[in-house]
């Protein structure tokens, strides 16, 4: 929470309302950045990963695995069922756009789009948006503040989490002149509040959505602000989108060598079998291997699958990204909402039964490295790195509760034989589940009443099967019965949103920028949130306080100690049995997709490829 001190300018600002219209008291600012500066200046033409020179046309063919029955990812009903490319991180933000645009190539900077410029104090007591002129909706219509007022409105009152509480850190929103738009904030916001408005929202055209029909979350006709706008739809099975040769934005600096399609076309497939095939016959033109989200990272596929003619004749090219972010955390996640797994010495004492080496050597190819914290591999993470005394007085008494190892950085899960039946760990399982008042009795892992202990585990494609699978193996040996029940894409969607589980298998990614997204996955606010990431069903103010003190944080040194600390706690907590990591990203392409040299810090940017054929 803010400070008295800290409070001072914001005072200051409340009395500048007093002022003469036109009083600055900011300056207008190309880019705005989480710390720091951004890295590019004023007068930068272009993001450094990009291909400015490169002509527009052609197409591509996209294809994903899943169904869509919905154009509006911004309500609960379509949370996770719309069509790609509406609001979409990989293939573009096709249709809506958020008010500054994202480079992959810093930690977390942001540069002008819809809004051309922005305003702030160095509190962040308040955040002003200066709307492009240009800006124009697909049907010609200006965008303006009224637009921006009228989203986020919107958005609070039938949006889902986390745009629905977008609002919560705002004390005013306010119009200023024909092009301005004003956040003032209250005590309920943090430092990060201002860049999560500027590039996490979609901006939506008031003229064009009735608010009555907006949590309807069907397919009618849409009007954005993005650079393509839809040319075919067909439910459940594809979409194509076309390119909008008025978009307004095409010449920003933001902007330069993006879109370079003249149409998109994604398709959708019942198997990732299935969508390989249409790879290999060329009906889609890109092939991602290793879909950590949803478990079908297999090297095995990667090495072994392309002997067939498109490859031997140099038609498809295997490109290996190497983005320098942290490994983030894929495994499976225990709902501690569960009686059954409440008791953290019971989920330690799962985590422990899980033979990660047979796992990696049997059904993944043997090529995968162990998940050991969630900011691995980076700065910020606690594995590798001892807590220092500044991340130590953050943690206070929660540090006194954890094992020394994981203090000193070094804590790791329990390495194997890699026979599937390491009698030394699985003692070390047993013995934890002792501790939680469990004991083996005609072969059944019971609690003292005689129950054993069971849980399902809800898994949506054969490749996360096959991991369930492997993990009920090992849990046989002990007794545990683990049951395995696989769902369609649809009940496993709002079986999600629900929470209506035992156990599933997720990935939490990572950034060097973690923030306002980790209350959407850990804070005891979203843990009974519908729709929320809180797949855990965390609640715990150790880990709340810790999430408030990485927004605070000013310098460079504070976030570090506070992302540390956080992670030694996610790992302290166990609610997660960590799997594995890839480190590099796969994808396969036909050789007539063509890609910038230079990879950003976020790996591969499919928004910046083009097609060579129109060159």
């Amino acid at each position: 929470m803010r400070n008295l001190a800290a409070l001072i300018p914001a005072l200051f600002l409340l009395g500048s309302s007093l002022l003469p219209a036109g009083t600055a008291m900011a300056q207008p600012l190309h880019g705005i950045s989480m710390h720091g500066t951004p890295a590019l200046p004023a007068d930068f033409r272009h993001f450094p990963y990009v291909n400015p020179d490169v002509k527009k046309g052609g197409r591509i063919s996209y294809g994903v695995v899943g169904t869509f029955d919905s154009l509006n990812p911004f309500v609960l009903k379509g949370m996770r069922t719309t069509a790609r490319g509406v609001w979409d991180p990989e293939f573009g933000n096709l249709l809506y756009e958020p008010l500054m645009q994202r480079s992959t190539d810093e930690p977390f900077s942001l540069y002008g789009l819809l809004a051309e410029t922005a305003e702030w104090d160095e509190e962040r007591s308040f955040i002003q948006f200066n709307i492009n002129p240009k800006a124009k909706w697909s049907d010609g219509q200006p965008v303006t503040p009224d637009d921006v007022i009228f989203t986020f409105n919107l958005l609070k009152e039938k949006g889902r989490p986390p745009f629905n509480s977008r609002l919560d850190g705002v004390a005013k929103l306010e119009k200023i002149g024909d092009h301005g738009v004003r956040f003032t904030f209250n005590d309920k916001a943090n430092r990060e509040t201002p860049l999560i408005l500027a590039s996490a929202t979609p901006i939506l055209p008031k003229h064009a959505i009735d608010p009555e029909k907006f949590e309807q979350a069907g397919l009618g006709a849409v009007v954005g602000s993005g650079p393509y706008r839809i040319k075919t739809l067909r439910p459940g099975e594809r979409i194509i989108w076309e390119r909008n040769p008025d978009y307004w934005g095409k010449d920003i600096p933001g902007k330069v060598g993006f879109d370079n399609y003249d149409e998109i076309s994604v398709t959708y497939f019942l198997q990732v079998t299935t969508m390989f095939e249409a790879f290999k016959k060329g009906d889609i033109d890109i092939y991602p291997e290793g879909d950590a989200i949803n478990g079908t990272s297999d090297t095995s596929h990667w090495g072994q699958a392309y002997n067939f003619p498109a490859v031997h004749r140099g038609d498809i090219v295997k490109d290996v990204f190497q983005p320098r972010l942290p490994s983030g955390m894929f495994g499976l996640v225990f709902n501690t909402r569960r009686a059954v797994f409440a008791d953290e010495k019971v989920r330690e004492g799962l985590s422990y039964a899980l033979d990660f080496e047979w796992m990696n050597r049997n059904i993944l190819g043997g090529a995968f490295k162990r998940t050991q914290s969630y900011w691995q591999n980076s700065p910020l993470g606690a594995f590798g790195n001892a807590a220092d005394s500044r991340e130590l007085t953050l943690l206070g008494d929660a540090a006194k509760t954890m094992p020394p190892e994981l203090l000193a950085g070094t804590y790791a899960m329990p390495t194997t034989d890699g026979s599937g039946a390491d009698r030394k760990v699985l003692k070390m399982a047993v013995d934890k589940l002792k501790e939680a008042g469990y004991s083996i009795k005609n072969g059944r892992m019971s609690d003292a009443n005689g129950r054993q202990l069971a849980f399902e585990i809800m898994t949506q494609n054969p490749a996360q099967e096959r991991i369930a699978l492997a993990y009920q193996r090992s849990l046989n040996l002990i007794g545990v019965a683990m049951g395995i029940r696989s769902v369609d894409d649809g009940q496993y969607q709002a079986r999600s949103n629900s929470f209506d589980y035992d156990m599933i298998i997720r990935s939490l990614p990572s950034s060097l920028s973690p923030g306002m997204e980790q209350l959407n996955r850990w804070s005891s606010l979203s843990r009974d949130a519908q729709g929320s990431f809180n797949y855990a069903g965390a609640a715990n103010p150790d880990i709340d306080r810790m999430i408030e003190a990485l927004l605070q944080a000013r310098s460079t040194e504070d976030f570090q100690a506070a992302v540390r600390g956080y992670d030694r706690l996610l790992v302290a907590g166990h609610y997660v049995i960590p799997l594995y990591y890839i480190g590099a990203q796969w994808i396969a392409r036909w050789k007539y997709i063509d890609r910038p040299d230079i990879t950003p810090i976020s790996g591969n940017q499919k928004q910046t490829w083009w097609d060579a054929r129109a060159q």
